[in-house]
């Protein structure tokens, strides 16, 4: 098997996949501009894709209410201080920090609609 994508049912679908094109160097391959609004969303290797869509007839989780643990998705970056200041500069807040290791940074944000996003550099990556 191989993964395909993972879903989020979110109050502003469109403004969302905006945000993460711009600002976390994604692409939306495939995208509807009426309800559901449904845009899935590949990383820039385009092997990863996240499907956001707006469904008012499911019930949204309010992951700005849970802590990060209970979900969040995590991005691959160069250098995580500076990806969360540019983050912050577009409406993203910064959670927390760690430092497993030497030379790995874990830096957890929420963008802006609290959607919890670990920006990652590991010292030896997982694959």
């Amino acid at each position: 098997m191989l993964f395909e994508h993972f879903a989020l049912n979110v109050p502003d679908a469109k403004a969302m996949a905006g945000w993460y094109a711009k600002n976390c160097s994604m692409k939306v391959v495939r995208g509807m501009n009426q309800a559901p609004f449904t845009h899935f969303l590949a990383d820039s290797s385009g092997r990863v894709v996240m499907e956001i869509y707006t469904n008012p007839d499911a019930p949204f989780t309010d992951l700005a209410e849970k802590d990060p643990l209970y979900f969040h998705f995590a991005l691959i970056v160069d250098n995580p201080e500076k990806a969360r200041k540019d983050l912050k500069q577009q409406g993203a807040i910064y959670v927390s920090e760690v430092r497993p290791e030497e030379g790995s940074v874990l830096i957890m944000i929420r963008d802006p609609w609290g959607v919890p996003l670990q920006l990652v550099k590991r010292a030896e990556p997982l694959k």
